[in-house]
């Protein structure tokens, strides 16, 4: 046992040793840090619903339930947002890009609208135009954002 001591003791093995424990205790630190990250935020859920409703509008376009376009249409248009504390982090993230983002958003809220307009007059094409417009500004802005957001918020993937 004394011989183990005092090899503890060599100034070699405590700096190894020293420098093992730093290294652990930065590497929990990072794990934590990555788990905290990987935390998925709530316009992941936003994201999410929206994509169960267009798929749902896709369906009933296919049936021409005009109706039903009708009453997912709003719910695309004025979707819900994340917490103000988490929408304030990824404007933040955005910077000079917010108003592009903020930009493609209204260009959805718009489209769906007007989707949802023609729907309620039963006007197939009129839907099918606005439809596609919503998918494009949706589109425009995944292919803009969606892996930088995904690399800043969640680390690569």
């Amino acid at each position: 046992m004394e011989k183990f001591v005092n090899q503890l003791l060599k100034p070699r093995s405590f700096f190894t040793i020293a420098l093992s424990m730093a290294l652990v205790t930065a590497a929990t630190g990072l794990g934590a840090q990555s788990v905290e990250a990987a935390k998925p935020m709530a316009l992941r859920t936003v994201m999410e619903k929206l994509g169960r409703d267009m798929q749902a509008v896709t369906g009933a376009i296919s049936k021409e339930e005009w109706a039903l376009v009708a009453e997912l249409a709003p719910k695309i248009a004025k979707h819900a947002e994340p917490p103000l504390s988490e929408k304030m982090r990824i404007l933040a993230w955005l910077g000079a890009d917010a108003g592009k983002f903020r930009g493609l958003d209204g260009q959805v809220h718009d489209a769906a609208t007007a989707m949802g307009e023609a729907a309620k007059r039963s006007d197939g094409q009129a839907v099918i135009a606005a439809f596609s417009k919503t998918q494009q500004s949706c589109l425009a802005c995944h292919q803009s954002f969606r892996q930088s957001f995904v690399g800043q918020f969640y680390g690569s993937r």
